[in-house]
């Protein structure tokens, strides 16, 4: 069974938590049903599946999601799991150790490209990744860990530089594109709900592609990658 089914079927059954003493008095057949101590249980799993379960529907909600949209969802959830390793219930640590193995080796091998893609974002950019980055590690980590994601970034754009400058450039700028596009403020949409959430990345790269001929080229390739390559109905939180 998925992690989202299993939500949604505790968080069903908590909803009717009252109804199985009343069946079971009702029913002399019917006696074996949850005790306080189990809906506890039940309660506690939820608390951490919901979280998952958010972050899917979040990702899942747009037609074609965008690398950009990860890294935020991504770290509410590793936050969430780093938390409750060290929860006090032993069932609840031992639920979720497992469950950070596999999720640790995820974002062991997707942080970086998932890190490039929200910067790349015109409304995050650097911001992304200081808010990010401070809620994982400690501050002499975090800027570690900046400058490792900002270091590959530059080495991607030189790469893309050296296929496309003789194609689109015809004079070298003193600044590159990436240092123009990481100088300048994020982008500022309209504080309206709808206007936000129909924000479309790759749309605002083709508008913006004569400013930033080879960036937009590489931001369009980054942002088009999937991060997972399963449907996230299939990922299981049972050994």
């Amino acid at each position: 069974m998925s992690w989202n089914s299993t939500y949604e079927m505790l968080s069903t059954a908590i909803r009717f938590k009252d109804v199985f003493p009343r069946f079971a008095a009702e029913d002399p057949h019917y006696g074996d049903y949850p005790c306080p101590e189990d809906w506890e249980k039940v309660e506690k799993v939820c608390s951490v599946l919901e979280v998952f379960w958010d972050a899917t529907h979040i990702i899942s909600g747009s037609d074609y999601p965008t690398s950009n949209l990860f890294l935020n969802e991504v770290i509410l959830v590793k936050v969430l799991l780093d938390e409750k390793s060290l929860d006090n219930d032993a069932f609840i640590r031992d639920m979720v150790e497992r469950m950070k193995i596999k999720f640790d080796k995820y974002w062991g091998e997707t942080k970086l490209l998932m890190s490039i893609a929200a910067i790349l974002d015109p409304r995050c950019k650097m911001k992304v990744l200081e808010f990010c980055f401070s809620k994982l590690y400690s501050s002499e980590k975090v800027e570690k860990e900046i400058s490792f994601v900002l270091k590959s970034l530059h080495e991607l754009y030189s790469e893309y530089a050296l296929i496309y400058n003789d194609e689109v450039l015809s004079v070298q700028p003193q600044k590159s594109e990436l240092d123009m596009y990481l100088e300048e403020s994020c982008y500022s949409f309209k504080k309206d709900y709808k206007v936000e959430k129909e924000f479309d990345v790759l749309e605002w790269w083709r508008v913006n592609s004569v400013k930033y001929k080879v960036l937009s080229f590489m931001a369009r390739d980054i942002l088009a990658i999937p991060i997972t390559t399963v449907a996230s109905e299939a990922t299981l939180v049972r050994k």
